[in-house]
């Protein structure tokens, strides 16, 4: 195991045993059962270590950081209980999702206690401006909903735009990402230079992330993923792929990611179809070039930094994300 591996797992057990032990009541249990059971269900705690590390990054201490990181582990939680409903997901982690092992009405105010959870938490960070975190952290939720928000409408539209999509996904899952690290910025006591820095790495990566997401969504082994493959050809999303796909089709491979995006498609074979289309007209490879890009500025966004530690781990952290299967 590398020096950066044993220390993203040193990190990552620093926010899991504090998560573990953020619920402190058990009645009435209909509710603290059932939210105990979204926190146990494991994860690569991304977003809090990214908080740890920019924390650090920027001179602060890190574990006066902790408590922010689960607080976004939580409002990460809380968005993925609600999608879920949105969605009908049966399951989540390898796990049946809240709202089909108990019911939706659970499920829905499950995931409103876990935002006054979070809330909390985030209040016991000692470090920084707390009306700043505060402000911070609440602009970044409403920013999860406007994208959850879009990405709902788009599933109504047969096109969209890959300037839409951007858009969409930079505050649906970029957010987050952007968040967490500008959090740790503050809580560091980051300058305004490093605070932009960090943000920008943010960013690139949050966007990395979705892309390389959409891309494992069809090449990804289905053990790793933890997800089945092609499913959001299955649900007619609006991936990255079938977005560029959709530019470049003609005749009857247009016909058929029309049918997709319209959600008109569901038969057997289709997902290796539409794999084949997307590798025909170059859009796997246009993905992957967009993710190692992203991920160069990322790095490249890094440079405003004192050669550290942190800082080092940041560039591992990218590399990292670059290179996953989950």
């Amino acid at each position: 195991m590398s020096q950066q591996v044993e220390r993203y797992v040193h990190l990552k057990s620093l926010i899991d045993v504090r998560l573990a032990a953020i619920i402190q009541r058990d009645k009435p249990e209909t509710m603290y059962t059932p939210a105990r059971y979204v926190l146990e269900a494991g994860g690569k705690r991304i977003r809090p270590v990214l908080i740890l590390l920019a924390c650090e990054a920027v001179g602060g201490v890190l574990e006066h950081a902790v408590d922010a990181g689960v607080a976004v582990e939580i409002l990460h939680n809380f968005t993925l209980v609600h999608d879920d409903i949105m969605d009908n997901a049966d399951q989540r982690r390898g796990r049946a999702t809240v709202h089909k092992k108990w019911d939706t009405n659970v499920a829905i105010l499950v995931g409103d206690e876990l935002i006054g959870i979070a809330y909390k938490c985030l209040l016991g960070t000692p470090d920084g401006d707390i009306r700043e975190i505060i402000d911070v952290f609440t602009d970044g939720m409403m920013e999860v909903c406007e994208g959850q928000s879009y990405d709902k409408e788009f599933e109504g539209q047969v096109r969209v735009t890959e300037e839409e999509y951007l858009m969409m996904v930079g505050k649906k899952t970029g957010e987050l990402v952007k968040m967490s690290a500008e959090l740790g910025a503050i809580i560091g006591g980051a300058t305004p230079a490093q605070r932009a820095a960090l943000i920008s790495y943010a960013r690139h990566i949050g966007r990395a992330f979705q892309i390389q997401d959409d891309l494992l969504d069809v090449v990804a082994d289905e053990k790793e993923f933890g997800k089945v493959i092609g499913g959001d050809i299955i649900e007619g999303k609006k991936t990255y792929l079938l977005v560029k796909a959709l530019g470049l089709a003609a005749g009857a491979d247009l016909e058929v990611l029309l049918h997709v995006a319209a959600k008109g498609e569901t038969r057997p074979g289709l997902v290796a179809e539409v794999t084949d289309i997307y590798d025909r007209l170059g859009v796997l490879d246009t993905a992957r070039e967009q993710i190692r890009r992203d991920t160069d500025d990322a790095i490249a966004a890094l440079a405003e930094l004192d050669e550290t530690p942190g800082r080092e781990m940041l560039v591992w952290f990218a590399e990292m994300l670059l290179r996953r299967n989950f």
